[in-house]
């Protein structure tokens, strides 16, 4: 995989943050998160980005105030995002719905699209750039939910660039947000899907009851696993349809059938951990972060728009991943997934209660998120669908991201984050595991060379 080109923007010329409220009163209320919301491991900024090429048939239209209009609209549906939190006795969060609006950047950079080549992929170059951290933003309490930055490029292309406080919402509900701007772009005066709240759904029993095993939730002390992030190299890599059918060659029979994502995160676990280096005896963990919206009886809501997700946890030693097949790692993939349902959901929330929110464990694990189905390359404001869209970076969560490679072959983008030595190994037993299948009478294509 080529290195991505260097210093793309020389400069960008923000204009002063301004928050934009909703364009209609709201309701100024106190509304508590949930309690799956306001886990540690949730208090966290995430950074979305999209890359759209100019349009001309969209040149006498102002993206930011295209986007300013639909934003300011939408708050009105989703007026809690307008608002700021607060943290109330046993570190509850709740939402006061203020109206005080969002965080807004308008940028114009030096750069065109073209500039950028096919470095469109996490991390994404310039990313300071293009979505400025305004000081004192980026906090939990008392602090915008969300800041967004539109950046002109000198070609007529954009950029739309976003961070969303995580105890609001999960990749589907920012997803259902986003698409409410769109249809506001597009004329609509109410989203097609309205926002639900009823965050009393996913709240702890009375009294809580822990009545499922969370190891995601697992105190574990391993200083080996605290290595700066200075000392780590985050790359993304490309999985074609010949690279997927490849490695599900590498599952027996029976296990073929499974869902991409199942065989691609069974596949890159067992590679990440040959790549590691553990001690043999050492436990490695998988946690895949499982959307549970319809793992509960009915269904939650078709515009619940808060987080319910499940970090669900598979273990195994080291050696056994090393030793054992792709349908070893692969059937553990599959029984985590499995493991969440209404119940478990009910029991993490029962957890956070009783053992003060804490924080999934990131000892020996890979975090592997799903965010092909949160349809951000289908995001239109008027400019067509991006080049790319999807999480910024990847430093903590392997993201699985829809992508169109350099040759317009449509497939999965992987993000990782490595020790550089570990990463050197890695990319070393990727490419050996698809020359291996190539000689073997494959026509696979290494994703090292596809992006």
């Amino acid at each position: 995989m080529a290195a991505p080109p260097t210093p793309l923007v020389s400069k960008v010329t923000r204009r002063e943050p301004v928050l934009i409220t909703p364009s209609e009163p709201t309701p100024h209320e106190l509304k508590p998160l949930s309690d799956i919301d306001d886990q540690d491991g949730l208090r966290v900024q995430i950074p979305i980005i999209c890359f759209y090429s100019y349009d001309p048939a969209m040149q006498r239209r102002d993206p930011v105030k295209v986007i300013k209009e639909a934003l300011a609209k939408t708050l009105v549906f989703f007026y809690p995002l307008a608002g700021r939190l607060r943290e109330g006795p046993k570190r509850k969060l709740l939402v006061e719905c203020t109206g005080e609006g969002v965080l807004f950047i308008e940028a114009d950079a030096d750069a065109t699209l073209e500039q950028f080549g096919h470095a469109l992929y996490p991390p994404i170059p310039c990313l300071e750039d293009l979505l400025f951290d305004v000081p004192g933003s980026g906090g939990m309490i008392n602090c915008p939910l969300l800041l967004i930055q539109v950046t002109r490029l000198k070609c007529g292309g954009i950029v739309f660039a976003l961070r969303l406080n995580h105890t609001m919402s999960d990749a589907t509900g920012l997803n259902q947000f986003l698409s409410a701007m769109c249809e506001m772009v597009q004329g609509a005066h109410t989203p097609s899907i309205q926002p639900v709240w009823e965050r009393h759904i996913l709240m702890a029993r009375n009294p809580p009851q822990v009545t499922c095993s969370h190891h995601e939730y697992d105190q574990l002390d391993d200083t080996a696993d605290n290595v700066p992030l200075t000392m780590k190299t985050h790359r993304s890599f490309f999985f074609g349809p010949a690279d997927i059918s490849a490695i599900r060659g590498l599952a027996p029979p029976h296990l073929r059938h499974c869902s991409t994502f199942d065989v691609l995160t069974a596949f890159l676990w067992r590679c990440r951990t040959i790549a590691l280096q553990p001690n043999p005896n050492d436990e490695m963990r998988i946690i895949v972060i499982v959307n549970a919206r319809n793992r509960f009886n009915p269904p939650l809501p078709r515009g619940y728009y808060g987080n319910c997700t499940g970090y669900s946890v598979a273990m195994a030693s080291a050696g056994e991943i090393s030793r054992n097949s792709l349908g070893f790692t692969l059937g553990l993939v599959r029984k985590a997934k499995a493991n969440v349902t209404e119940e478990y959901m009910r029991s993490v929330a029962d957890l956070m209660v009783i053992k003060g929110r804490p924080w999934y464990t990131m000892v020996r694990s890979y975090l592997v998120s799903d965010v092909t189905r949160a349809m951000f390359a289908e995001m239109n404001f008027g400019w067509g669908k991006p080049k790319f869209a999807g999480p910024a970076k990847g430093n903590v969560a392997s993201f699985q991201i829809l992508y169109r490679n350099k040759n317009g072959e449509d497939g999965i983008l992987v993000t990782l984050c490595l020790p550089t030595p570990a990463m050197e190994r890695f990319e070393k037993e990727l490419d050996s595991t698809f020359k291996e299948q190539s000689n073997g009478g494959g026509n696979a294509i290494s994703p090292l060379s596809s992006l």
